[in-house]
């Protein structure tokens, strides 16, 4: 299965939730910014991990995006522009903790 390329950011108002969607987060992909991430996922690993952010998140007063950023690149050219050092970008496989 082709991996894609997602942007997924997170406002969550509790701080238990908060650390719990992040320990989720770092799981599968790169810390991009505070409450940001890139993760490289294959359509399993995209529902899964749906799936487990569902059960972390209440769905109320938190909200979660996941954007899709394409094919994976290795070259950081034509999806971001950096001012500064830029963040690593996810390795093209998701880490399990």
């Amino acid at each position: 299965m082709a991996r894609r390329r997602y942007l997924i950011l997170y406002d969550i108002r509790d701080e238990k939730r908060l650390r719990d969607v992040f320990n989720t987060m770092r799981s599968h992909g790169s810390r991009f910014q505070y409450s940001v991430f890139l993760c490289d996922l294959n359509p399993s690993e995209l529902l899964a991990l749906r799936w487990e952010l569902k059960g972390r998140m209440n769905e109320d007063v938190d909200s979660i995006a996941i954007v899709d950023l394409g094919t994976p690149s290795p070259s950081r050219t034509g999806t971001f522009e950096f001012l500064g050092v830029p963040p690593s970008f996810p390795t093209g496989t998701s880490t399990i903790l």
